[in-house]
Order: C-alpha cells, then sequence, then structure tokens
C-alpha cells in the first residue's frame, strides 16, 4: 500500500515537472536602427576587449567569442542584479549573426541571439533571446529585456561616434 501510494505521488510530481516543462517557454526581443554599416556594427560587437569602455551590460570574463568555445559574462542585469552567465558560442556568421546559448537543462536554458541585418539607414541590430525550462515559468524576463534595451543603445551609441 506504502509502495503504490509512493509510485502515485512520484507519477504526480513527475507529470507536473513535465508540464512545467513543457510550458516554460519566454523570450526577450530588441531592436534598433544604428547608422552604420553591419561590418562597422559587427567589429564593435565582437570587440569584446573594449566592452568596459561602452558596455553596461555585458563583460566578458573569461574565454574567446569563436564558435564551439566557452565564455563567461559578468552580466550586469541593474544596479542590484549583477551575476556570471556562462555560455557556449553556438554559431557565428560574420556581419550577420553571433549565437549563444547555456543554462541548465531541464531548468533554465537560453539561445541568445545578436541578428544584424542591413537597413536603408545602415544596420538593423536585434537581440533575441529564448528560454526554455521548468524555472522560466516562476521567472520574469522583464528586467532581462530592459537590459538588453540598454545594451542595444550602447552599441549604438558607440558604433556611431567611431
Amino acid at each position: 500500500m506504502l509502495k503504490s501510494r509512493f509510485m502515485t505521488i512520484t507519477l504526480i510530481i513527475l507529470a507536473g515537472l513535465a508540464i512545467l516543462y513543457l510550458l516554460g517557454n519566454k523570450s526577450v526581443h530588441h531592436e534598433i536602427l544604428i547608422n552604420a554599416a553591419p561590418d562597422k556594427v559587427w567589429g564593435v560587437l565582437i570587440d569584446t576587449d573594449n566592452y568596459e569602455e561602452w558596455n553596461p551590460v555585458m563583460k566578458l570574463l573569461e574565454g574567446e567569442v569563436k564558435e564551439g568555445q566557452k565564455v563567461l559574462y559578468q552580466f550586469t542585469q541593474d544596479a542590484e542584479n549583477v551575476s556570471e552567465i556562462p555560455s557556449k558560442v553556438k554559431r557565428i556568421i560574420p556581419n550577420q549573426l553571433l549565437n549563444q546559448g547555456g543554462g541548465l537543462p531541464f531548468v533554465l536554458t537560453f539561445d541568445h541571439k545578436y541578428i544584424l541585418e542591413p537597413s536603408e539607414s545602415g544596420t538593423k541590430l536585434t537581440i533575441h533571446e529564448d528560454y526554455g525550462g521548468v524555472w522560466v515559468n516562476f521567472w520574469n524576463p522583464k528586467p532581462v529585456q530592459a537590459a538588453y534595451q540598454r545594451l542595444n543603445e550602447a552599441i549604438k551609441n558607440r558604433v556611431e561616434s567611431l
């Protein structure tokens, strides 16, 4: 009797976690127009050595931004929330795409993309990040959205000032 009750409770918990996992999908998205060609925007984006001069959100602590490499960023969401985020560089298409991802499988994962597209006035830069996992259901991505807006504005200011 006790064994079957334990099995029932275990199955209910596992089913609940599976549902939370399947429902755990959110994203953040911010676009900005930059008055410069994609190659100039790209040059600033991948020049992580100079992030401290202009980037209020991301600081590369370890690694190199090269496809397949692991990197560690300091992410400043706001004045009270600074964290270290390990990531892997998944894909690079120069002047078009920088794709990184990481997280804890099943709990909280992220797929982060910088997308550069030519526009009439220069470049449309999009920061898009998809999240998955059980914890996503209990997490508010709005502060991250605001941080990425600040990041895009900082990239624009840096590129247009060069």
